[in-house]
């Protein structure tokens, strides 16, 4: 039997090449091509959309004429000088991390009894995954209908119990339609939450469970001492998904309150959608868009290098 030469074996293209099947590419393009769906991804889903958006902003565009007259950065100031702008872009920061500290919170405790339940607690879990595979638009009718004043579930039950005297408007009172929408996007997200909850849980090695049952840490030393801190990293994470999702905030908003009453409920994305689709400003909604998202990225800052921090510090 003919042996293969040491140097045809440390090199396949030299023996393709030998036997008449030498690649047709240079080692550099082929190396671009594993790349290049990635690239053509950031392009089409990032660079086009970003400088799409700077177009409009800059340009005096609405809905059936975009790119109009330039008009520099005249939209950009003056979306910085609304107020209600403003109030919009608060509201939208101050639900998005209420709602995320919220669901974090009660997505750990659900994830930390179903792990405690074992295999119960996966079925729980499966369970649990229900609200998360309704589309959002779904929920906002399905909260509409059960937060009605006449024939709705929740009046229907205080009524009941006697806790009130006639039916209540949950989606009339400025206080309590921001409370409604907060308990319908709880239901939707705190699955979500759960389950990445869960995993982190259960990614955790048994022997320092052990080891801290064996020196004597009760349940709540071990929570704070051994099993916060191990999942301190992936715990941030999760509130920095769920804080994104809380700034696009729209669904809820528009089925159920449609930014009221009044202005209300308008937060910055919902705001943005009435300023394009309604008064056909497509200009100022761009404007407003990019503000929003750099708002956005500042905000998010801290979280990101907290989560930094948790990786290194417990790596």
């Amino acid at each position: 039997m003919t042996s293969i030469p040491e140097a045809e074996r440390a090199d396949p293209g030299r023996l393709a090449a030998a036997r008449g099947n030498a690649p047709t590419l240079p080692r550099d393009w082929r190396k671009f091509l594993w790349v290049a769906p990635l690239v053509v991804s950031l392009l089409v889903t990032t660079v086009y959309p970003t400088i799409f958006l700077v177009s409009l902003a800059l340009t005096k565009s609405t809905l059936g004429k975009p790119f109009g007259a330039f008009v520099g950065l005249k939209q950009v100031t003056r979306a910085l000088l609304d107020p209600n702008f403003h109030s919009a872009v608060l509201k939208s920061i101050a639900f998005a991390f209420a709602s995320a500290t919220v669901e974090l919170v009660i997505g750990f405790a659900l994830a930390s009894l179903f792990v405690a339940l074992l295999k119960a607690g996966r079925f729980l879990l499966t369970l649990v995954l229900l609200p998360l595979m309704t589309p959002p638009v779904m929920v906002g009718i399905a909260w509409k209908l059960i937060l009605a004043p006449s024939g709705g579930l929740v009046n229907g039950i205080l009524l009941s119990w006697g806790v009130i005297d006639q039916p209540m408007s949950f989606l009339a009172s400025p206080t309590l339609s921001w409370i409604s929408i907060g308990i319908a996007d709880l239901w939707q997200w705190v699955p979500f939450v759960t389950i990445l909850c869960f995993a982190a849980l259960v990614s955790l090695p048994d022997g320092v469970r052990e080891a801290s049952m064996i020196d004597g840490a009760g349940r709540w030393q071990r929570l704070r001492h051994v099993i916060l801190p191990l999942v301190a990293a992936p715990l941030a994470s999760i509130f920095l998904l769920k804080l994104i999702i809380g700034f696009k905030l729209f669904d809820l908003v528009y089925v159920l309150t449609f930014g009221g009453p009044g202005f209300t409920t308008t937060n910055a994305t919902f705001g943005i959608w009435r300023l394009a689709f309604e008064q056909f400003d497509v200009g100022r909604a761009a404007a407003q868009t990019l503000i929003f998202a750099i708002v956005i990225g500042i905000v998010t800052i801290p979280v990101a290098r907290l989560h930094q921090r948790a990786s290194e510090y417990y790596s």
